[in-house]
């Protein structure tokens, strides 16, 4: 408890922040009860501790010309840029998160017949996911000038080591910078590489109106993870809108009483009394 006091007091974190670290805490302890039956009692106690309630906010997300913005933003003339451009396609087609993109490796990509990718996800599930041609073209163009790398990841770094999560995430907010001048509505929103993986979902939410077909997309253990873009899509509150016949609304016209007409009658003789004075 004076674990958790401390996140909320001396570093500033939010009730979801200490919520993740209390859950993080509970799974070491129910792996520790079958091994130290002898703190099973101190054990029950840590996992009786209450998650705190936090606000259910929508996901953040970007719209398609915000998102093509950046997906515009990196020199397709440059080696750097190439890559650059590879990254933030697939990363956005694939709805990936970052681990999932720099852990990609040269052999995960099929390009024909159908270009696919085949993605190492979280608990050691994988998925393969068809790509766009859009998307086919960014990665075979990354290819052809990638040259021999030391690494068999796909996107190495400017070094030619693996790309860490770190060095993505510096890559993305240098593409969003340059996308602001080329779409001011992009400049009020908080881009991280999360939210590309929200934009892809409700892009394809939007187009199959099947959250099952998100969920098996973005690599889901459960279909309660993706209902959260139903909040997020409008078009699903749209076609419920459209489907209800609306109630009645009542018309009739306003009726002004002999009290308020003779007020206003009187209204003018009085301010030509005032002038007068």
């Amino acid at each position: 408890m004076n674990f958790l006091n401390h996140l909320e007091t001396s570093r500033g974190n939010g009730a979801g922040s200490r919520n993740i670290r209390l859950a993080t805490i509970k799974s070491f302890m129910r792996y520790m009860e079958y091994r130290v039956p002898s703190a099973l009692e101190q054990i029950q106690r840590i996992l009786a501790i209450p998650a705190k309630k936090t606000d259910t906010r929508l996901v953040r997300h970007l719209t398609a010309q915000e998102m093509q913005s950046i997906l515009d933003a990196p020199d397709p003339t440059v080696r750097d840029g190439i890559r650059d451009r590879a990254m933030l396609h697939l990363c956005f087609a694939g709805g990936l998160r970052v681990s999932e993109l720099v852990g990609l490796r040269i052999e995960d990509m099929l390009l024909q017949p159908q270009a696919s990718v085949l993605i190492h996800g979280k608990g050691r599930k994988e998925r393969c996911l068809p790509l766009w041609k859009e998307t086919a073209s960014a990665v075979r163009a990354w290819l052809s000038v990638r040259g021999e790398v030391g690494v068999p990841e796909l996107f190495p770094n400017a070094r030619n080591d693996a790309m860490t999560r770190a060095g993505f995430d510096y890559i993305l907010r240098k593409h969003v910078h340059t996308a602001e001048t080329r779409c001011s509505t992009r400049a009020s929103k908080h881009v991280s590489p999360h939210v590309l993986r929200h934009t892809c979902a409700l892009t394809i939410l939007q187009a199959t109106k099947d959250l099952r077909k998100v969920s098996l997309w973005l690599g889901h253990s459960s279909m309660q993870t993706t209902e959260i873009y139903t909040s997020a899509d409008p078009s699903v509150k749209l076609e419920a809108l459209a489907a209800v016949i609306a109630p009645k609304l009542r018309t009739g016209r306003f009726k002004a009483t002999d009290k308020l007409i003779g007020m206003l009658k009187a209204a003018p003789n009085m301010r030509s009394k005032k002038t007068a004075k």
